[in-house]
């Protein structure tokens, strides 16, 4: 039995770390779980799990990072507000499974350094990361030609400039393909939420950047690639579903096993065809904007990160347009020399 703890756990993310363990109950415990303002759910999931710690919105979420029962901390909450409790867990000696992409791409130096100091894991729940380190098991590094990191293109996928000029929240929000937050639904409309992975990646598998390609692929069924310096490729295919990157964080270092049933299985005789598009790095600036600032490295991807998180609340509040979320972070990365 693994005991886990939930940073986040009313989120996306959350809930379905949830999902999983209630289809584990053999296998994993909530001990302490710690969400923001959606107490009435917090409350049925206390009920539900009966953790010895539950923390909200007015409290601390540090005594949930580094509860002492906890074998894996999970860090689902969004934005920058993960960062001190994954530090204070990775100081506490818990490995953590990281669904925060802020905390690599403002401090992963820090992060992966402070990780291998405590000799804890990092654990990545993103689906493109999790489908990166599959394709390496049994690898060594030396044998890596690149990493191929895919992209849904998000809800806006193929729409030209003009096209994009009043696009509503609404309308950034309808993914195609996966259930998300707000905030990383925008993100891939802008194709930020790839950028970021980009700077991810680099620092949980110490690639440099340009051995790190994005490819748009529409179906979201090959999570990532790896071609390796033979020539070889090795992707890893599943159908969307975060459950899957989930399970195999909590149960680490063992394999999952079978995952939760409801998990769907490919049928590729339905399927038909797998598509791959280049990404448009001119309409959709935030790619190579959030790539830029990852290769600057220094203060530029926290100043780049801050930005868009700003920008994509002003969006959401209808205060900024779709196409302006690109410039006001360039604005914002100008102001300090970048």
């Amino acid at each position: 039995m693994k005991n886990i703890a939930i940073l986040g756990s009313t989120g996306s993310i959350g809930q379905q770390t949830l999902d999983v363990i209630r289809a584990n109950p053999n296998k994993f415990r909530v001990v302490a779980l710690s969400a923001g303002n959606n107490r009435e759910l917090l409350a049925r999931q206390a009920a539900e799990f009966a953790p010895s710690l539950v923390t909200s919105l007015p409290e601390s979420p540090l005594p949930v990072a580094i509860h002492p029962d906890a074998d894996l901390v999970v860090c689902a909450i969004v934005g920058n507000a993960g960062l001190e409790p994954t530090i204070a867990a990775i100081n506490a000696g818990k490995p953590v499974a990281l669904a925060n992409k802020e905390t690599l791409v403002c401090a992963g130096e820090r992060i992966m350094a402070l990780a291998r100091e405590k000799g804890v894991d990092i654990l990545p729940i993103d689906s493109e990361h999790y489908a990166v380190s599959e394709c390496l098991r049994g690898r060594s590094p030396q044998e890596v030609s690149k990493i191929i990191l895919t992209a849904s293109g998000g809800a806006l996928f193929g729409k030209s400039r003009s096209e994009l000029e009043n696009v509503t929240p609404a309308d950034a929000l309808a993914h195609p393909n996966w259930r998300m937050g707000a905030k990383i639904t925008v993100d891939s409309a802008t194709l930020m939420n790839k950028a970021l992975e980009v700077i991810e990646a680099h620092h949980l598998f110490d690639v440099p950047f340009d051995k790190i390609e994005v490819v748009i692929h529409r179906e979201s069924i090959i999570h990532s690639m790896v071609e390796f310096t033979d020539g070889s490729i090795i992707a890893h295919l599943a159908m969307p579903d975060m459950r899957l990157p989930i399970h195999a964080a909590l149960a680490h270092p063992e394999k999952a096993g079978n995952s939760p049933a409801q998990i769907p299985r490919i049928n590729f005789a339905e399927l038909g065809k797998l598509t791959f598009y280049p990404p448009d790095r001119s309409t959709f600036e935030c790619l190579q904007l959030g790539i830029d600032a990852g290769k600057k490295g220094g203060k530029f991807p926290e100043i780049m990160n801050n930005a868009n998180e700003e920008a994509v609340a002003l969006f959401l509040a209808g205060e900024l347009k779709f196409l302006d979320i690109p410039r006001y972070i360039r604005e914002k990365l100008n102001e300090n020399g970048f």
